[in-house]
């Protein structure tokens, strides 16, 4: 992924300096340019942002630039229009750290990178959860309410003020938002101080004192989210004529390739399709036509707008058709589709040389370049950085934090990416201290380097592809001479990637729930390493495990094929198990791309947001997610959410299907999945997903319920067995309802503390990689 951010100076464009990028002042216009290398070629974005003090000069000639810029690209771009606070889910997933607006503009002298850094006072409201935005406000105790994060940037101190109505992902964000200030702005080099209780953070309510003043009076209450109360208004006059040709559900014959279309998404989101065939003149107005519609429409003037060429069409446009297929599409396991029927059903080999030479981009970082410069690599030890042996590079092991130092040239002189690189099992000494030292690296560089936090399990594709198709992650454990605990004798890994530029490993718990058809597996034993192959993986897949294989295990490879398995390789992961292993779930990842939406009323309002990009880590305990799979819906409890927001998502469920543009079938199951219960069915659509990541579980019972329209099953799990029943049981011989991956969970707490020697609340403390140890030698696993 290639990203470029440019701002209107003068009515021409300036180029924006990378450490600015997700600044905004509010008296510009923007250009950003987002480019993503796709295994069809290249994807193209092109989004104008309107500031909402930007002058109608500015905001004319952000549209023109943006339409000579689509003509040099011949068409291709899909052409977003953005306004201040209203910016589409696809424009925020660009800005990971969140959003911030400034006041003025740089016509007014004001500067993205400002020569004195820490001569800075200012009050920063920040809004958002999963996409965070952060608006400068005046510098008064006014300003802020009971229910928001605010940070009060005073140059080399950031303080963060967290209302008492926050939420604890409020919190986590706003905090991210200030790491980021600090790391960006000020280069690591500013102190950051949290007050979650005024009573126990006296020293900084003085500093907050001192620049405010006393506060009088009662703070005000939360303040909803605007956005989500946005209503369309009366209809206005106008002289735009417009022909409605179709209501959903759409079928994709219905755009002529003479023409071009408006498609209204009730309001929330208007898109232009441009035909090949349609004239110079209709194409250039799309954006004219656009706002013409949404204001005799009487929707408001903060509407997005995405303009869409015909052929270069956007998975979000395609999924508003009851069905959208391509010419001479290759899809799934090698299926064929031309316009209009299936023509024959084959297995197809990929040109891999495309994909060497155009990598698949991530959507959360830049890529910078084609990963071919130098890397460096240090393990924090002991606080302090040491060299890791160049022979092991792209081996990183949960219980460590390590650096990594990218260095490539551009126009002849060296650049610099310093990654930060946090395991799940680190210690929060080892985090900092990894932070202190990039600074100092850093520093050695000229403060040049670009700083990028990676957390375990989140890598960018530029970091995998820096390591060449050799990126393993190790679950626990360390890579340090001096281990503590002996390595695993059994050890299991998916392995998921097409080529050197997007490959990884990641390690996952050894028992066969864990395998999936789509995928190759590692299965690496003391005498031998399996290499297990789905029947959904490709011929590519497998020559990059066969390359991970020679990594992970010395002994001898063996090639397995899915239905083919020796008996040893069952033994190895403890039994068979059920496993995503069903044909119409490969034929879905192809078909339809999955949908995550955040199911909330934290706002005092009940909404739901898309989720770009979306991974485990997303699921928020706060809140109820939807899962959108085409054949199921998913509904993801998190345990602290309401119960006005269970009852509210399996009603909006339901409103989901009724009023889907693709007239979806009313009958689809609705599939409610509790917090640390979740089903093979449902955790096969996320990457390298974590069963231990919930382990202390506040719910009774594992439940899972099925709702359709005419009936409510709820199967029940809940019970206490003996040891004789649990202990070295397979997951045929286990009782009815009993969870395979929680075996401990159902012995008394007598029992419990008699094989464990602690109690379950101590044992759920440890790190999960000590849990999962313990539990296999206890027969419990």
């Amino acid at each position: 992924m290639t990203q470029t951010l440019i701002s209107l100076q003068n009515m021409k464009m300036v180029p924006v300096p990378e450490k600015a990028y997700g600044t905004f002042f509010e008296g510009d216009c923007y250009i950003i340019l987002h480019t993503k290398r796709t295994s069809h070629g290249s994807a193209v974005d092109l989004h104008y942002w309107i500031g909402k003090d930007s002058s109608q000069d500015e905001q004319g000639a952000a549209a023109l630039y943006v339409t000579q810029m689509d003509n040099a690209l011949s068409g291709n771009p899909v052409q977003h229009r953005e306004v201040q606070g209203h910016e589409s889910e696809t424009f925020q997933s660009y800005f990971r750290n969140g959003i911030i607006y400034k006041k003025g503009g740089v016509a007014s002298g004001f500067k993205h990178v400002e020569t004195n850094m820490y001569n800075i006072k200012r009050l920063l409201h920040v809004k958002g959860k999963k996409h965070v935005s952060a608006t400068e406000v005046a510098l008064s105790w006014d300003s802020f309410n009971k229910g928001d994060v605010f940070l009060l940037d005073l140059g080399k101190v950031l303080i963060q003020w967290n209302g008492p109505s926050c939420s604890i992902a409020e919190k986590s964000r706003g905090l991210v938002l200030a790491r980021s200030i600090r790391d960006s702005e000020r280069g690591g080099r500013a102190q950051i101080g949290i007050i979650d209780n005024e009573k126990d953070s006296p020293d900084l309510m003085q500093i907050m004192k001192m620049v405010l003043g006393e506060r009088h009076g009662e703070l005000r209450d939360a303040i909803p989210d605007t956005k989500a109360d946005e209503l369309q208004k009366a209809n206005k006059d106008n002289d735009l004529v417009v022909q409605e040709i179709a209501t959903r559900p759409l079928t994709q014959d219905l755009l002529q390739h003479e023409d071009c279309y408006i498609l209204d998404q009730g309001g929330f989101k208007i898109y232009v399709w441009r035909g090949k065939a349609s004239s110079l003149e209709e194409k250039k107005a799309a954006f004219t036509r656009a706002v013409g519609f949404i204001q005799a429409k009487g929707y408001p003037s903060s509407t997005n707008i995405e303009v869409i060429s015909d052929g270069a069409e956007s998975a979000m446009f395609k999924q508003l058709f009851q069905r959208w297929t391509e010419k001479d599409e290759t899809q799934g396991l090698g299926k064929v589709y031309t316009t209009g029927k299936i023509a024959k059903v084959e297995q197809v080999k990929f040109d891999t040389t495309q994909l060497h030479a155009r990598p698949e981009l991530a959507a959360e970082q830049r890529m910078v370049d084609d990963a071919s410069g130098e890397i460096e690599v240090w393990r924090i030890e002991d606080l302090q950085m040491q060299p890791v042996n160049p022979k092991t590079y792209g081996q990183f092991y949960g219980g460590d934090c390590y650096l990594v130092l990218y260095t490539y040239l551009r126009s002849g002189r060296p650049h610099y990416v310093l990654y930060m690189w946090q395991g799940r099992h680190a210690s929060v000494d080892e985090i900092t201290a990894c932070a202190l030292n990039a600074i100092e690296l850093d520093k050695k560089h000229g403060d040049e380097a670009v700083q990028v936090r990676v957390t375990m399990g989140k890598e960018p594709t530029h970091f995998l592809a820096i390591f060449k198709g050799k990126l393993v992650i190790y679950e626990g454990g360390t890579s340090r001479a001096q281990k503590i605990t002996p390595e695993p004798a059994i050890r299991l890994f998916q392995v998921r990637g097409t080529d050197e530029m997007n490959t990884k490993a990641t390690e996952v718990p050894a028992r066969a729930s864990s395998l999936n058809s789509n995928d190759v597996f590692l299965l690496s034993t003391s005498q031998v390493c399996y290499l297990w192959c789905g029947k959904g993986c490709s011929g590519d897949e497998r020559e990059m495990a066969k390359m991970v294989a020679d990594i992970v295990s010395k002994r001898d490879k063996l090639t397995i094929l899915e239905g083919q398995e020796p008996a040893e390789f069952w033994e190895a992961l403890g039994g068979k198990a059920p496993y995503a292993s069903e044909k119409r779930f490969q034929e879905q990842i192809t078909h339809y791309q999955p949908r995550l939406f955040e199911c909330s009323n934290q706002t005092g309002r009940f909404i739901m947001t898309e989720v770009v990009g979306f991974c485990q880590e997303d699921l928020d305990e706060d809140d109820v997610m939807l899962l959108d799979t085409w054949e199921e819906i998913f509904l993801w409890v998190g345990k602290a959410s309401n119960t006005y927001e269970r009852n509210e998502a399996i009603a909006s469920a339901k409103e989901y299907l009724k009023t889907h543009p693709a007239g979806r079938d009313l009958a689809t199951p609705i599939i409610l999945v509790k917090q640390g219960y979740e089903p093979l069915n449902f955790t096969g659509w996320f990457n390298a997903w974590d069963p231990y990541k919930w382990s202390v579980s506040c719910w009774k019972s594992p439940v899972v319920s099925t709702y359709n329209s005419s009936s409510c099953v709820v199967p029940n799990g809940e019970g206490i067995y003996s040891r004789e029943v649990l202990m070295n049981k397979t997951v045929d011989e286990l009782p009815e309802g009993v969870d395979p991956t929680k075996k401990e969970y159902y012995l008394s707490d007598a029992d419990f503390h008699d094989i464990f020697g602690k109690s379950k609340e101590e044992f759920y403390q440890m790190p999960k990689w000590k849990q999962q140890n313990e539990k296999k030698q206890c027969g419990l696993f």
